[in-house]
């Protein structure tokens, strides 16, 4: 039974999922009650042992016939008789509630809309994917199935119902784009749409999320979320709403956000996977910064400490800690440096997050430098968090370790995790191409079942066999002599990269080979729409970062088909199977051909993060036996390290949950906030 036995429904019976239930109150949201670690075994259990027989995708096609018999009810109506269906169709939901016969009749009414507004009619699998979604679950469509049109089928129909819908995307361009893109639709059906972006003032927030249906990124919406539970308290209610409206304190006008009816999370398992390892924190300007003197200072002392001797680091848990030696060499080389630095364990903690801006964040990988200022990548995404800052003056630190201008540190004012939030709503459904990796997870932290849908179409992609090299000089041979070969041939190229330095360096490459191409990342952000659209052109190369590798499509040119289609190259193993997938479902969509194929190297980041001196030199004397069968020994031991590096990833965001769950105790014990 997905998610909250009061507000939710078993799939596939007529029982109403009512409006009413999800939408009442002055701001709806779900009370986030932790169940004991018994009732999560059971769950857990009952989960595992009941999905197969009843999640199979052959038991919500069944709303495909339905939806068919109302097909010529429709097709032939004027634009003012569809507004006048469209109206029954809004009262038959208020008044029964979702059950399947009404939204099967609104799920063709939504599809003649379609038909009409954008020429682009719902397939039969975007109905199932729908369908779905309207049951609090994710529908895993394969890349290039029209995730996007498949979300306009729950969307218009919980809008038509009066329940304000979130359509959450993992970036500003997706969520602009989708909402232009699907809003003649929305338009035909009288609906209004809102988009949330960066920079918005907070009225033209207030008019977005007043919308029927709200395009966001996951992370202004939770910080809207945030800036709300400040303005309201720790546990508002309908009665200090209406006191505050007789006192005209305006606080509940002041509110962005109407509540947390409905959520339709796009790449659901990028923004509730991939991204819960990080709260979200709202800061405020600190009363006992330190100074930049001591920022200053610690970058400088951690410069002169030498690794092994003075400090250890483990890349894979990203730690670091001092020696005894380290200990003592730092007393030595802070002694006169003023009063801060004769406290003992004050000393060691700020030289220990020095120590981490030094040799745990890359310039072009972890953050860019623009207009003087640090700007944060995105690891999943690619793309810059304006306005975002590390915590606990790792933020400053780097500044002073990049010679920059030292901003004061800020103090936490409200947090929340990702986990925690979206557990608060009262409908939470989302769609991604890739949910199987981390159904379990879904499950037991959202009580998200994951739906597999078929192909709407056979797939034609070829995966080619990946090939480990021993180290990256060989690698970025071996990238080249494939570029120049499948280039040679006249198919477009669209190559992978983790960061912004390895794009860059690639691209360095290209250019000494006097092979013409175009680079997408985080500094060419503004060109993204530009680039994605020539992508797909005879001949073209393109080297991007994980911009590309989620949510964007890429159109086949003309003769492209017949040549084989896209070729997709990856040149570096992510810390998740899921993410490399994404990158090679920008190719053989909607059953075009094409090709992918994955060259990675063992001092790849990947290998030296979580991969010790000992791993690497046999992986590299494996690889260089050039014995029968080694190539494919070293691939299958490489993608092993993948699948821990996941398994120790999800600890993270597990440890991270808990932290923030016995955080909001004591917040609550001492009648404090979020």
């Amino acid at each position: 039974m997905p998610q909250d036995a009061e507000t939710f429904r078993l799939p596939g019976t007529g029982s109403a999922l009512l409006p009413s239930r999800i939408a009442s109150g002055f701001y709806p949201e779900r009370q986030d009650r932790r169940p004991s670690a018994l009732s999560r075994f059971l769950s857990t259990l009952q989960h595992k042992t009941t999905s197969p027989l009843r999640l199979r995708p052959a038991g919500f096609a069944s709303i495909v016939p339905v939806v068919e018999g109302y097909r010529e009810e429709f097709i032939g109506m004027s634009p003012d008789a569809l507004a006048a269906a469209t109206s029954d169709c809004r009262s038959l939901l208020r008044r029964h509630g979702l059950v399947r016969d009404s939204v099967a009749r609104t799920f063709a009414l939504v599809r003649e809309a379609s038909r009409r507004a954008l020429s682009m009619p719902h397939y039969d699998v975007q109905l199932i994917g729908g369908w779905i979604m309207l049951q609090g679950m994710v529908a895993e469509m394969e890349t290039g199935e029209g995730k996007t049109l498949s979300a306009t089928l729950p969307a218009c129909t919980a809008a038509l119902a009066g329940i304000p819908v979130h359509i959450v995307t993992v970036n500003d361009y997706l969520a602009r784009r989708d909402a232009e893109w699907m809003g003649p639709l929305y338009e035909e059906l009288g609906l209004s749409v809102g988009i949330i972006a960066q920079g918005m003032s907070p009225e033209m927030r207030r008019a977005a999320y007043g919308c029927d249906i709200t395009y966001c990124t996951n992370k202004e919406l939770v910080f809207d979320y945030l800036k709300d539970r400040l303005l309201l308290g720790r546990a508002p209610n309908e009665m200090q709403m209406r006191l505050d409206r007789l006192q005209n304190d305006g606080q509940a006008e002041r509110l962005c956000l109407r509540g947390l009816p409905f959520a339709i999370v796009d790449e659901a398992d990028s923004v509730l996977i991939d991204e819960a390892r990080t709260p979200l924190i709202i800061s405020g300007a600190g009363s006992n910064a330190f100074e930049a003197r001591i920022y200053q200072q610690a970058s400088e002392l951690a410069a002169e400490l030498e690794e092994e001797r003075d400090f250890s680091i483990d890349r894979a848990k990203r730690a670091v800690e001092l020696t005894e030696t380290g200990d003592g060499r730092l007393a030595e080389l802070s002694s006169g440096q003023g009063a801060f630095w004769t406290g003992r364990h004050r000393r060691r903690e700020i030289i220990r997050q020095a120590l981490h801006a030094w040799h745990l964040f890359e310039k072009d990988r972890d953050y860019l430098i623009r207009d003087g200022k640090i700007e944060i990548i995105d690891e999943f995404t690619g793309r810059t968090m304006a306005d975002r800052s590390w915590e606990r003056g790792l933020h400053q630190l780097i500044e002073a370790k990049e010679g920059l201008e030292v901003t004061s540190q800020r103090d936490t004012l409200a947090r929340i995790s990702y986990q925690r939030f979206f557990r608060r709503y009262r409908l939470l459904a989302g769609m991604t191409g890739t949910a199987r990796e981390v159904a379990d997870e879904l499950w037991s932290v959202y009580r998200l079942p994951v739906v597999r849908v078929p192909p709407n179409r056979p797939v034609c992609r070829t995966n080619l066999p990946s090939r480990l090299f021993a180290d990256s000089e060989s690698k970025w041979r071996a990238v080249l002599e494939r570029i120049r070969e499948i280039h040679q041939s006249g198919r477009p190229l669209l190559i992978g990269t983790r960061s912004v330095a390895t794009s860059e360096h690639l691209s360095e490459l290209l250019r000494g080979e006097g092979l013409e191409h175009r680079v997408l990342n985080a500094r060419q952000d503004e060109e993204e729409a530009e680039v994605i659209a020539a992508a797909g052109q005879q001949g073209r190369i393109t080297v991007a970062t994980n911009m590309a590798g989620r949510g964007t499509d890429i159109h086949l040119g003309p003769g492209v088909r017949h040549l084989g289609g896209l070729h997709v190259l990856a040149t570096e193993r992510h810390t998740a199977r899921r993410i490399d997938r994404q990158l090679f479902g920008r190719c053989g969509r909607q059953g075009d051909p094409g090709s992918c194929e994955l060259l990675a190297a063992l001092d790849d980041e990947i290998f030296k993060a979580h991969l010790g001196p000992a791993g690497r030199g046999l992986l590299q004397k494996i690889l260089l036996s050039r014995l029968p069968g080694t190539a494919w020994l070293a691939d299958r031991l490489a993608t092993l390290v993948q699948v821990l590096v996941e398994r120790r990833e999800f600890h993270a965001r597990h440890d991270l949950l808990q932290f923030d769950e016995s955080l909001e105790d004591v917040l609550a014990f001492s009648g404090s906030g979020e």
